[in-house]
C-alpha cells in the first residue's frame, strides 16, 4: 500500500513519534507493548493494537522541518508527554521490558486513578503507561 493510500485509511487520534533508529525501536513496540507491526522500512513503521495507531518516523524524514536541528540533541525525547494504553497486562509488560533491556521508569503498582500500571520508556525516552483497570 502506498503512503498516500495508507494515510487515507487513518482516522481519529494517531500517535507519531520521531526516533533516532527505527531498527532499535521496533522491538520495544512489538515485543514489550505487543503492538502489531503493519509495515516498516528505514524511514517509517506503523503499528496497531486495540484501536491504537502508532507510527515511528526516522529523524532524517523530518530534516526539512524548521525545528529539525533539535533532533540532533542526545537528550531523551518526550518529556512532558505520557502515552497511556489501557489493556496491556502491566506485570507481563514490565517483565518483557526488563528481559529486553528497556527502561522501567516506574514499576507496576496500583494507582488511585483506578489502574494497575507501570511506566516504560522506549529507546528514545518516550514514556508509556500500560495497564489494566483495578
Amino acid at each position: 500500500m502506498s503512503a498516500a493510500d495508507y494515510g487515507r485509511t487513518l482516522s481519529g487520534l494517531t500517535v507519531n513519534l520521531i526516533v533516532r533508529d527505527l531498527a532499535r525501536s521496533i522491538p520495544f513496540y512489538t515485543d514489550v507493548l505487543e503492538l502489531r507491526l503493519l509495515y516498516s522500512d528505514e524511514d517509517f513503521a506503523a503499528f496497531e493494537r486495540d484501536g491504537v495507531k502508532l507510527h515511528l518516523h526516522a529523524d532524517h524524514t523530518y530534516a526539512r522541518m524548521p525545528w529539525a536541528s533539535r533532533l540532533r540533541d542526545d537528550a531523551p525525547r518526550g518529556l512532558g508527554a505520557e502515552i497511556r494504553i489501557l489493556g496491556i497486562d502491566p506485570d507481563a509488560a514490565e517483565r518483557r521490558a526488563r528481559e529486553s533491556g528497556f527502561t522501567v521508569a516506574v514499576p507496576v503498582r496500583d494507582w488511585p486513578h483506578g489502574w494497575r500500571d507501570c511506566l516504560l520508556e522506549d529507546p528514545d525516552g518516550y514514556t508509556f503507561a500500560v495497564g489494566l483497570p483495578l
